[in-house]
């Protein structure tokens, strides 16, 4: 009997899911490039054990790497489904911290999107990236900025060191600069003003 089921928008029910240890469960979905909702859901066939429920990931297909596990949220007993959208979780591929590349053990390179669930206590599941608590974003942000700012000096040479090089376009490190200033103090007064 089964005990998981995902739909995918669009297309069938599915029940298919492999047990891989004591603990966890994996499902594949096909031709993933264009999904942009899936619900996970218990079919109540077989409920959870008392005092645990299913957190659930997520991974984007990647032709060259193995999955990068991305948290989506958690269905217990009395939260048998959740409706996930997941088009926006692509652009979280570069997010580092904030995706789990072990959850489910080194696996091999996988082009088609994955769905794990692993059962864990009820008090430690979690409701995924959709986080209310502005200091996450303002976090990442920082983190983005100062590693986009590095890049970016990396790149930088004296003008007296410079070649002409009529095809490229040239960007004082100045005005870099200003933007990134000016996005940090826009990200401190209102951590969600790029929302808009």
């Amino acid at each position: 009997m089964a005990m998981f089921g995902i739909i995918v928008s669009g297309r069938l029910v599915t029940t298919e899911f492999e047990q891989i240890n004591e603990n966890q469960f994996l499902t594949t979905i096909l031709d993933a490039d264009n999904i942009n909702h899936v619900v996970v859901f218990l079919t109540g066939a077989v409920p959870f054990p008392e005092g645990v429920g299913g957190q659930v990931f997520f991974s984007w297909p990647d032709p060259t790497a193995p999955p990068n596990w991305q948290l989506l949220g958690y269905i217990s007993n009395n939260k048998p489904s959740a409706i996930y959208k997941l088009s926006s979780l692509k652009r979280l591929d570069e997010m580092g911290d904030f995706m789990n590349t072990s959850t489910f053990g080194e696996q091999a390179v996988c082009h088609n999107a994955q769905i794990g669930i692993s059962i864990e206590p009820l008090e430690t599941l979690q409701d995924g990236p959709q986080s209310t608590d502005p200091n996450v974003y303002v976090n990442f942000a920082q983190k983005m900025l100062q590693s986009f700012m590095n890049y970016a000096l990396s790149y930088s040479i004296n003008q007296s060191n410079m070649v002409a090089d009529p095809t490229a376009t040239y960007v004082p490190l100045s005005t870099v600069q200003n933007w990134y200033t000016n996005f940090e103090r826009r990200l401190t007064q209102n951590p969600n003003f790029w929302k808009t």
